[in-house]
């Protein structure tokens, strides 16, 4: 059964507790007097007039069920509290709308990612009124009890100026944030939004370009991390614990948990191989990885805690990518799987995805979205839409789509547009610039570059969201980048291509399915009877199993570190892994999915 919550086992023990973190104990502790245990034990020994409490976190995550188990842990102690919310010193929703207009946009679909920094959320004086809250309420207190002051909420840290005595940083990841947009949850710091389009909107291009970094700058300052997931059965650690369980997973292969959501077009098989929920009217995505979406769940000692991918990256980019790879990229993870799924579901929107040089002038997006689509699944005469036919023009598309969006009358997309066959196996390239589509009645693997919001939407058939209103179309944005010489000749010649034999081991062979030198990405596809054997050479490599039952990848230097790998599961092989080899465990042969990045891709996106 395809595992849907991943473990990936910390392998390195005893993990050591940080003698600078107060009344720290090593390992994952759980549950709420777990929280509030170093609190106590820190105004019990260090006994001070004030002790001055950071519970800062995403926001999103659960603060009030922390909040009130600390209070009622110090004040059973005999300890006064006060407690300042972050949210009292913030800018007011109107003011925050205006001040991230440029970046929110008018646009339903996109905006303008923000360079601004957490301070942009609060009032000018922000850190001077919560200092003089602070001193006002110590004069009023006239107590001989100890003072237990708790600034909570997003960005508590920040507006503290880092003076506490102990800080906490809640977590969760970008899915259970989702989860909760869904709900009620508005978007930080504003009362209310247009839609769920508009929350996704804000958190895209405001809240986790601020809040991500955040993250990582305070990281390290603060002593405990909590996993608020499941806020039920809240799960913590230290700061020098959780970096010690990430260097350790980021010496062998990883697997994200992966992220599923349905669609207007989407389809029945991940329902099916995924368990996913009955009452799901279909599931369109899966992402495995897409690093910024996806979460990781490690297990220690019987215990486990999910933290953002990002995490790792932020803090093994080196080892998981390699020194070549982090020159070109940082720590950004550069390559992505997912799935589309469109079995007993209907054809993507005609689509094309902004080239590098528009898509950092117009939404200041750190990579354009080059991708591939590999035919894993497919039933019947199913298709895939790839470049322009030979009689395409470019005022003859754009007045047909803008036609059909003004008048309501379907139009012929393969009058413009090439139809292909799809057949199990084939991969199809799609640089920048290039129009395509997946048809209905397929399961596609994308080996793309990490980015994922970008597609301009030429023709969407007229269709409403799952939302019930108009899919936003993209016409004009789309014919800034379409490339109009990738007619039928020219991607039949350079997108579609044929498998080449690379080298083969003991009637095992690994073959190069495609390469292309607008592509950051190369494809390969190994033909696994027995066993295989392989190596990292210093750069992160991708794996997925996509014909056959299971594999077992092992570890040439230390055979106790494997993994095993089963149908449509994704695995990260690091680039410090180094020498493996891959175990068919099936009744029959298998194929799985290699990707990487392409030697020959040097351009640096951070010094661009």
């Amino acid at each position: 059964m395809f595992q849907k919550r991943p473990v990936n086992p910390v392998r390195s023990y005893p993990i050591q507790p940080d003698s600078a973190i107060p009344y720290a104990k090593a390992g994952l502790q759980q549950g709420y007097e777990a929280i509030s245990a170093p609190l106590i034990s820190l105004a019990e020994q260090a006994r001070p007039d004030l002790i001055h409490i950071a519970l800062d976190g995403t926001h999103g995550a659960q603060f009030q069920p922390v909040l009130h188990s600390m209070i009622e842990a110090l004040e059973q102690q005999g300890y006064s509290t006060l407690v300042l919310d972050t949210s009292r010193f913030i800018k007011t929703s109107e003011v925050l709308r205006q001040h991230f207009q440029q970046n929110i946009t008018d646009n339903r679909a996109f905006g303008y990612f923000t360079e601004g920094t957490i301070e942009d959320y609060f009032r000018p004086n922000a850190k001077q009124e919560a200092i003089s809250t602070l001193h006002d309420a110590r004069t009023a207190a006239h107590s001989s009890r100890t003072l237990c002051v708790i600034n909570y909420g997003p960005g508590a840290y920040w507006l503290g100026d880092g003076n506490f005595d102990i800080a906490y940083f809640l977590d969760i990841s970008r899915e259970h944030q989702q989860i909760e947009y869904k709900q009620q949850l508005v978007n930080f710091g504003f009362d209310k939004n247009e839609d769920d389009t508009e929350k996704y909107k804000i958190a895209l291009f405001v809240e986790w370009p601020i809040f991500e970094t955040y993250r990582k700058q305070i990281l390290n300052a603060v002593h405990y991390y909590i996993d608020m997931n499941q806020p039920e059965a809240p799960v913590m650690t230290t700061t020098c614990t959780l970096r010690q369980m990430i260097s350790s997973i980021a010496q062998a292969p990883m697997r994200v948990k992966p992220f599923f959501a349905p669609g207007v077009w989407g389809g029945q098989y991940l329902k099916k191989i995924a368990d996913l929920p009955a009452d799901w009217v279909n599931c369109a995505w899966s992402f495995e990885p897409i690093a910024p979406e996806n979460s990781i769940i490690m297990e220690y000692e019987g215990k486990q805690i999910e933290v953002p991918f990002l995490l790792i990256m932020h803090y093994e980019h080196a080892s998981i990518l390699g020194e070549r790879l982090v020159k070109l990229f940082g720590d950004y993870f550069p390559i992505r799987f997912d799935y589309l799924d469109t079995m007993d579901g209907s054809n993507l929107s005609c689509q094309v995805h902004p080239k590098q040089e528009y898509i950092r002038n117009q939404f200041n997006e750190f990579m354009a979205q080059q991708e591939s689509y590999y035919i894993m699944e497919n039933k019947g005469s199913s298709e895939v839409y790839l470049g322009l036919t030979e009689s395409c023009t470019k005022e003859g598309f754009y007045t047909a789509v803008q036609t059909a969006q003004e008048t309501g009358i379907p139009m012929e997309i393969t009058d413009y547009v090439n139809s292909y066959p799809a057949k199990k196996g084939d991969l199809f390239l799609i640089p920048t610039g290039t129009v395509h589509a997946s048809g209905k009645d397929n399961l596609v693997l994308e080996i793309s570059s990490t980015t994922w919001w970008f597609t301009f939407k030429i023709y969407d058939y007229l269709r409403q969201g799952l939302d019930g209103k108009p899919r936003p179309i993209n016409i004009d944005h789309a014919f800034e980048n379409i490339d109009f010489f990738k007619k039928t000749n020219w991607v039949e010649e350079h997108l579609i291509p044929s498998p080449t034999l690379l080298r083969s081991q003991n009637g095992n062979e690994e073959y190069l399915l495609g390469q292309h030198a607008d592509l950051l990405f190369y494809v390969h596809r190994v033909h696994l009877h027995d066993t295989w054997e392989d190596h990292t050479n210093a750069e992160m490599v991708m794996y997925n199993l996509v014909e056959g039952e299971q594999v077992r990848i092992i570890s040439c230097a230390d055979e106790s570190v494997q993994v095993e790998l089963k149908y449509a599961e994704s695995y990260i092989l690091p680039a410090h892994f180094g020498a493996y080899r891959i175990v068919n465990l099936g009744n029959g042969p298998c194929k799985l999915i290699k990707a990487g990045v392409s030697q020959t891709w040097d351009v640096s996106l951070i010094e661009a």
